[in-house]
């Protein structure tokens, strides 16, 4: 049997990993592409394994990327994230991925799509494709080549490596169709009705991507709890899954709670919020309450996530700038625009610039700090039927 021979860079970014493309390696038919890339990831998977593909079987791990030479004058390359899911035919491109913006920079100076400093700090100017935002990725630099060794350690990463500095810049801008939608109720708290739990109060904001924020008590969980309590309760998430259909529907980006389900899994992502409290993180490391700021858990993809997203804390940042939302109510008083929550693998520290207008809030900008890495170059196979 015959197989097609696709140029391709296996890339960890952030806490992420993610199969990366030249969009003009990939079929233009839009069906085709999906079809490639399902199987290039191993998905559909009725066995939860994607033993014959490239993927990991989690929402961390099961992403490809589609990078090309942007057709915008004020930025360098043109950036599309596919989110897919493990056992259904399904590629949500609804959405960002923002460890994987990381790799962005570094994936397009490797592939010759931009002029990069020798030395120095390469700033890739991205346009983020699925939300129509951009992003300055600041990528050092060593004799003409990406520097990828270094001693930036990420929670949830094993290994240090170059700091790569993110700025996603307007992460909440008006649109011409829907006015300014960072809070698209037009509230800072909703109360959402969630079949068998009533009424739920909740931050919906769109930053980063769309979130909805609830107090994590309303799934009966304190803050502090590792994936393997929650994901191996079914129970447990069928219930995040009802909150964030019904969160889906309040934020008019599906018409019903079961389309939510079906077709948009990847956005929007439910964030559970508490109060400081002090923990072991997964590799058994403690962290302080008194270094945090808030507690959060974030699912991704119907699992909870086993560190946090890069477009989480984007949403996490914004939010926690603006007096009155639900992340702001839970946490401690933290400095003016920084933030440092604590998550399954450890810490995050992100900062916001936000203002307020007669038109209501504004989110300039949210920086954060990532790393990336080419783990493998090559060809991906898959039959050519």
């Amino acid at each position: 049997m015959t197989q097609l021979r696709i140029p391709a860079v296996y890339m960890r970014g952030g806490t992420s990993k993610g199969v990366f493309f030249l969009a003009d390696d990939l079929p233009v038919d839009l069906a085709a592409r999906d079809r490639i890339l399902l199987r290039v990831i191993g998905s559909p998977d009725r066995y939860g394994k994607h033993i014959d593909g490239m993927g990991g079987a989690s929402s961390s791990t099961s992403k490809v990327v589609l990078v090309s030479r942007s057709q915008r004058p004020d930025c360098d390359v043109d950036y599309l994230f596919g989110a897919v899911a493990v056992n259904k035919p399904v590629i949500d491109w609804s959405g960002n991925c923002g460890n994987l913006s990381a790799a962005v920079g570094p994936f397009a100076i490797h592939a010759g799509l931009l002029n990069a400093p020798a030395d120095g700090v390469a700033t890739v100017r991205i346009w983020q494709a699925n939300i129509g935002r951009k992003i300055l990725a600041h990528v050092p630099m060593v004799d003409g080549k990406v520097q990828e060794n270094g001693d930036f350690e990420l929670d949830g990463v094993t290994f240090p490596a170059a700091e790569i500095r993110l700025e996603f810049l307007d992460p909440g801008a008006c649109d011409d169709a829907n006015g300014c939608n960072l809070f698209p109720t037009g509230s800072l708290v909703d109360t959402l009705m969630v079949p068998g739990l009533g009424g739920i109060p909740a931050t919906l904001i769109n930053a980063g991507n769309p979130t909805i924020f609830i107090e994590a008590g309303h799934l009966g969980l304190g803050g502090t709890e590792l994936p393997a309590a929650v994901n191996g309760n079914p129970g447990l998430l069928a219930h995040a899954e009802t909150i964030r259909a019904a969160g889906a529907v309040a934020m008019g980006l599906v018409s019903t709670a079961a389309e939510a389900t079906k077709t948009r899994p990847h956005t929007p992502k439910l964030v559970l919020v508490a109060p400081p409290d002090t923990y072991r993180a997964s590799d058994g490391k403690q962290v302080m309450a008194a270094d945090i700021q808030l507690l959060v858990r974030i699912f991704s993809m119907g699992q909870l996530h086993h560190a946090m997203t890069g477009t989480g804390a984007v949403a996490i940042a914004a939010a926690m700038a603006i007096p009155g939302t639900m992340v702001q109510q839970v946490a401690t008083p933290a400095p003016a625009g920084q933030t440092c929550f604590g998550h399954p693998s450890g810490t995050f520290r992100v900062g916001a610039e936000a203002y307020e207008t007669a038109d209501g809030w504004k989110v300039s900008k949210v920086i954060m700090s990532r790393s990336a890495r080419i783990l493998m170059e090559g060809w991906v196979r898959v039959p050519a039927d």
